[in-house]
């Protein structure tokens, strides 16, 4: 039987009140990342916003914290490798659930068989980069609090739909002399792929992902997002950049900014003439990107690492700094030793602070900014470490490209602030 998630937990049936047992219950995530993908090679791992596809679903998931363990399902040493990054376990599926034929219930069925501790799964799909924390969690609860067997997603759509026959075509869900009007029609739900809770019992007993008492968690179209085909891609990174889920340190706006000139405002090159004088490159994009950010009263600071920086690297950086009107700061091989003082002085904190860097000494400021980044050339360890990595290299249109990302976040936070008070009023 189905049943319909009402709008408010306080009108939902508590079937399980007093059952202490099922609270207890081993929950897992569980997301397919086959690296066979025939549409998109690689698709699981290619770079979406600055993250690896499967890493919007598995941050999602990590943050809730509603699992006992967190796992992705996978026949690809660099999916395992970007799964383990992200904090996920792994499970390496046999070649007889890696065909192009094979379905997600026979791996998932496969995968239950090994992991017998687990007693509710729930399959997230990676081609899903906006589910959020509270999806997740309010799904759950329907399992967990009010006694569903199965919960999966959907979206509400209101597509008039037709039938092809032979001599032409057939109306599905309208009557063509009495078309309804948008506000007059609830829609139909579709599933969006996005989750499917199951507990153990319905997917190796019943053999399906659905059985039992069954209900489904409508999530809003705007974070109903599902990458099949390439040209979904640039769609999907737009919507990403607005409605996905950047971690659970998001700044409200930021205040502060941190930008490492080598590697970053420049390709970390020192040209040197015939007669010794050196010279770097910056590109226009970038400086203009750095003088956005400071019309929108943003503190720009550019860093001058001074442990792989040459001496003569101080006079440039004087020379950066009157061209792009911000300070520099010399920092050592630990920059958050340097810098702690300077955002503790402005009365931040640093969820408030953008941070750009580009060698390992950035990790940990990476990890502690609200937002931060590194260019598309990094070394892999930074790469790791930063919320968002650059399509563009050092010094070529990189800061531009995160300049452009932290003000999109702002506006998204401050519409979010806006919307809240609307909403506050309206109660």
């Amino acid at each position: 039987s189905f049943k319909k998630q009402e709008t408010s937990t306080a009108r939902m049936r508590d079937r399980n009140n007093g059952d202490n047992k099922k609270s207890r219950r081993h929950v897992a995530a569980l997301i397919l990342a086959r690296g066979g993908s025939k549409g998109i090679v690689l698709k699981n791992i290619k770079m979406l916003a600055g993250i690896p596809l499967v890493g919007w679903t598995l941050r999602a998931a990590i943050d809730a914290n509603v699992f006992d363990s967190v796992w992705v399902s996978t026949d690809h040493d660099e999916i395992e490798k970007v799964a383990k990054s992200f904090g996920a376990q792994v499970h390496r599926r046999s070649p007889e659930v890696s065909k192009d034929s094979s379905s997600s219930l026979e791996t998932i069925q496969e995968f239950l068989r090994l992991h017998k501790e687990i007693d509710v799964i729930c399959n997230i799909q990676a081609t899903s980069p906006c589910l959020q924390p509270f999806h997740v969690k309010e799904a759950l609860e329907m399992i967990t609090l009010h006694g569903y067997d199965s919960v999966f997603s959907v979206v509400r759509k209101h597509h008039f739909r037709w039938e092809e026959v032979k001599k032409g075509s057939e109306p599905l869900n309208l009557d063509p002399t009495n078309r309804p009007r948008r506000q007059d029609w609830d829609g139909e739900l579709c599933e969006n792929g996005s989750l499917y809770f199951t507990t153990k019992d319905v997917v190796v007993n019943k053999g399906s992902l659905q059985g039992g008492v069954v209900g489904y968690y409508e999530m809003k179209p705007e974070y109903s997002v599902d990458i099949d085909v390439d040209i979904d891609w640039p769609v999907a990174e737009q919507r990403v950049l607005r409605y996905g889920y950047f971690g659970q340190v998001t700044p409200e706006v930021v205040r502060l900014m941190f930008c490492s000139i080598s590697g970053c405002l420049t390709d970390g090159n020192i040209l040197m003439s015939a007669s010794g004088e050196e010279m770097v490159s910056i590109q226009y994009r970038d400086t203009q990107g750095l003088r956005m950010l400071q019309e929108e009263k943003v503190e720009v600071n550019l860093m001058l690492h001074t442990t792989y920086s040459p001496p003569q690297s101080r006079s440039l950086a004087d020379k950066l700094s009157k061209r792009t009107g911000c300070q520099v700061l010399q920092v050592g091989e630990r920059p958050l030793n340097d810098l702690q003082s300077f955002v503790e002085q402005r009365k931040l904190e640093w969820k408030d602070v953008a941070y750009m860097g580009s060698d390992r000494a950035d990790v940990n400021c990476l990890n502690l900014a609200g937002l931060s980044a590194v260019p598309g050339d990094a070394p892999e360890v930074v790469l790791n470490a930063a919320k968002y990595t650059c399509h563009k290299d050092g010094g070529a249109g990189a800061v531009r490209e995160f300049s452009e990302h932290i003000l999109l976040q702002r506006q998204k936070a401050e519409s979010a602030l806006k919307q809240d008070r609307i909403d506050s009023c309206s109660k």
